[in-house]
């Protein structure tokens, strides 16, 4: 099978999976699964691979996402032993009263938490640290999830621009040059980014508020928080663990600290803390089996899915078939429109985002491009300048992006709808921070 027939095969899948997802066909993994498996068929069938290279490129997949996978079951656990020992009832009673109805402010909040978080450049811990802690606010007050979705990977996205971020790492290897410096020519945008971040914040905020959301705790008052206090060693009955709310917190915040300075595993980390919040909270092998057991639903659906998506990378990134695709993708563009190539992917990088990684996307299509713009007379750092950021905005909605499953699970949203709900504005956000690039003369043609 020639390079361009490995192309089409390879959109056709990535199409195939868009398509079962957004119709809700069915679950994420099984789409994942199924259509990644007839594609290593045909590839099978057609010879250009054995079956013992494709079980290997399958399982170099599933090995690139297992602790992605980990993270996610240990963090699930870990949260939902915080939530049911009555933590995060204190922490909610605590914001709904200094914040009360104002649904614009913690909507800012969010993006503040999710842009502190992400200092380090992880967004499974930028997620694992933002939406637990905010999600049961939202519920409080009646917002939507998908919109602290939506404002938590905007501030991610012009966040992951730092030059420790992945993305700036992988373009400055690429361009031979130090992340530092291609940072320092990107900052003007990243900071017109930072700006749209809060200003998405704000304007999801009062279009939540015009939504009615606030209004019943505003009818409520204080006094719905009292009521939720009361209730603390009422509906929640045995799991309350009020007398403990101290070590709790002070174990959630040496877990988050951990996360962003302690170089180890981020699952490793849950592992111990789930194991030292089960052993305080909980002490007895059969209540500590009740809380397991009571978790294990959310954990093994988006552990199995993380998994499945494991096999679809390996189909198709190591099999190269998505340098292929960057390839023919890279041939549409006219000549004429050569010393342009900044502008029009930086215009295509948010759809480009949902078909590929970022290994494939910064050292597949960058290399491709630069390329052909070196033909042009076109600077390969205004190529990767335009591809980083206009990119980077979208990675916390594309389906190949792991993280992206983690961030939907914890936040209780299926992918369709967090794509619908995000993806048309966070294009949006991607050609206002490409115009600032050219107005404010980072980028030129």
């Amino acid at each position: 099978m020639n390079e361009t027939m490995l192309a089409l095969l390879g959109f056709v899948t990535i199409i195939g999976i868009i398509v079962l997802l957004l119709k809700n066909v069915t679950v994420p993994s099984l789409a994942f699964i199924g259509v990644s498996t007839v594609t290593a068929a045909v590839l099978v069938a057609t010879g250009t691979f054995t079956i013992e290279e494709m079980g290997g490129f399958i399982k170099a997949g599933v090995s690139g996402v297992h602790s992605t996978a980990a993270l996610f079951i240990f963090s699930v656990l870990f949260f939902g032993i915080m939530t049911d020992a009555g933590m995060f009832d204190r922490i909610i009673n605590a914001l709904m009263k200094k914040v009360g109805s104002n649904v614009v402010g913690v909507a800012l909040m969010t993006c503040v938490i999710a842009m502190i978080g992400h200092l380090d450049g992880g967004g499974a811990s930028t997620f694992l640290i933002t939406i637990p802690a905010m999600l049961p606010v939202y519920k409080k007050l009646n917002m939507r999830p998908t919109t602290l979705l939506l404002i938590c990977v905007t501030a991610m996205g012009v966040m992951n621009l730092l030059p420790w971020g992945g993305p700036t790492m992988r373009s400055a290897t690429v361009l031979g040059v130090d992340p530092n410096e291609l940072w320092m020519q990107l900052l003007p945008m990243q900071i017109v980014g930072i700006v749209i971040a809060f200003a998405t914040a704000f304007i999801w905020g009062n279009i939540e508020k015009k939504r009615g959301a606030g209004t019943a705790a505003a009818g409520n008052g204080e006094a719905a928080a009292d009521s939720r206090e009361n209730n603390e060693n009422g509906a929640a009955g045995e799991l309350a663990r009020p007398k403990l709310f101290g070590f709790n917190v002070l174990l959630t915040l040496v877990i988050i600290v951990c996360l962003i300075f302690l170089d180890v595993p981020s699952y490793y980390t849950f592992m111990i803390g789930c194991a030292a919040a089960l052993l305080v909270n909980y002490p007895g092998a059969k209540l500590q089996n009740k809380i397991i057991k009571s978790h294990s639903g959310p954990a093994l659906m988006m552990a199995s899915t993380i998994l499945a998506a494991g096999v679809f990378l390996g189909v198709l990134e190591e099999s190269e078939i998505m340098v292929h695709m960057a390839n023919v993708l890279a041939s549409f563009i006219p000549a004429s429109m050569g010393r342009f190539l900044p502008l029009i992917i930086g215009i295509l990088s948010v759809p480009l985002t949902l078909l590929f990684c970022t290994d494939s996307y910064f050292f597949g299509l960058l290399p491709v491009l630069i390329g052909i713009g070196n033909e042009f007379g076109v600077n390969p750092a205004h190529i990767a300048i335009a591809m980083v950021v206009c990119r980077n905005c979208a990675t916390f909605i594309s389906p190949v992006v792991p993280a992206t499953f983690l961030g939907t699970g914890l936040a209780g949203v299926e992918i369709k709808d967090h794509i619908k709900a995000s993806f048309f504005w966070i294009w949006g956000v991607s050609l206002v921070c490409l115009i600032a690039g050219i107005v404010l003369g980072v980028l030129h043609f």
